[in-house]
């Protein structure tokens, strides 16, 4: 039994240096176009109204307002078993279960973080204390605090509560993890197409942004001019056990219409060019055979214009377009052009939205 947990340690470990190193990657080309961070803004400007529709009480609590569960009460602080442990407001992968140890706290402790930036720190002066506060690198939830009086060789403790993480065991972290894929989609006005698949089942976040320009960190402003080249996209990741690719395009070909160049209802321009940006050849393929399924079904009186094109960069357009309709739900063009989209797809897919 031992031997087998040993052996599901270094496939976990493997598998997060690959894990870690892509994402570091990522930040360095991001940090290239002028986009590094090791948070999440999208995450972490939710509003509080979104905390509360999404953890329970506890989880609140502990996480936004920054409380303490009761020494000894947390449901991790004696599981030994192999996996990683994320946050339990957003996922993000914050330790793994090689780096725990017990210190006779009552919270569950750890020498060490994943790397790639999953932890943030500040100072705490609460209680009349200087503590370093720990945060969730991903969504600022807070986790507890950090100490240098570590038994291991890093001299760390990671001080967490339990209601902070949830545990995920080594063999399902890996298949889930596997399972995990990005598209990016170009249908007219991203405020429309973000607002639709964030309401997918499967549908892990949805942002908006800028692709296939010519200019580095475009703004808003520079897009509508059409002088960048740039499509307002939509970058959507997303669980492939929950919703495949091939449900994200149906969804995506029933909530825009692909056969009108350069233009979605009244909003004109190249920028609300119709495009799917593949990353691999499976997404090229995938793509190109939908396509080709709707046309050979004549399901549109005019010809397909969508373009299938690899993609290169995405980058994140300015906060105010983020959760547009959900923040805005009273504008007109929410009521006039985005609920009429989102009202179409609920219908057509009835299976596909997620509960609320």
């Amino acid at each position: 039994m031992k031997r087998v947990k040993t052996i599901f340690n270094h496939v976990l470990l493997s598998f997060l240096v690959i894990f870690s190193a892509c994402g570091q990657n990522q930040k360095a080309m991001d940090k290239g176009q002028g986009n590094a961070n090791s948070t999440d803004s999208s995450m972490m400007d939710k509003p509080d109204s979104y905390w509360k529709k999404v953890l329970n009480d506890e989880q609140y609590y502990i996480l936004r307002e920054k409380g303490t569960e009761q020494p000894y009460s947390g449901k991790l602080l004696m599981n030994k078993d192999s996996g990683v442990y994320k946050c339990s407001a957003c996922g993000n992968v914050l330790f793994t279960s090689d780096r725990k140890f017990d210190s006779h706290c009552g919270w569950p402790s750890f020498d060490e973080e994943v790397a790639g930036g999953k932890i943030i720190t500040k100072t705490d002066f609460s209680h009349g204390m200087s503590r370093t506060e720990i945060m969730c690198g991903h969504c600022g939830g807070h986790l507890g605090h950090l100490f240098d009086d570590g038994p291991t060789s890093t001299g760390k403790r990671y001080c967490v509560n339990s209601v902070s993480l949830e545990f995920t065991d080594a063999k399902s972290f890996v298949e889930e993890a596997s399972n995990i894929d990005t598209l990016t989609l170009g249908g007219g006005c991203f405020w429309c197409i973000e607002a639709v698949f964030q309401q997918m089942k499967g549908v892990i976040s949805a942002e908006s942004g800028y692709s296939g320009g010519n200019v580095a960190n475009p703004t808003y402003a520079e897009v509508c001019t059409g002088n960048t080249n740039h499509v307002e996209v939509v970058q959507i990741i997303f669980d492939k056990n929950i919703s495949s690719m091939e449900d994200i395009l149906k969804v995506f070909f029933t909530v825009h219409n692909p056969t009108t160049m350069d233009k979605q209802g009244a909003d004109e321009g190249t920028q609300y060019r119709s495009v799917i940006f593949y990353r691999n050849e499976n997404q090229r393929k995938t793509a190109v055979d939908i396509i080709a399924a709707l046309e050979k079904e004549k399901v549109y009186d005019d010809p397909i214009v969508t373009k299938v094109q690899e993609f290169s960069v995405f980058y994140k357009a300015e906060l105010s377009h983020q959760d547009y309709y959900e923040n805005n739900k009273n504008k007109g063009y929410c009521q006039m052009v985005i609920q009429p989209k989102l009202e179409k797809f609920e219908k057509v897919f009835k299976d596909k939205v997620k509960s609320r």
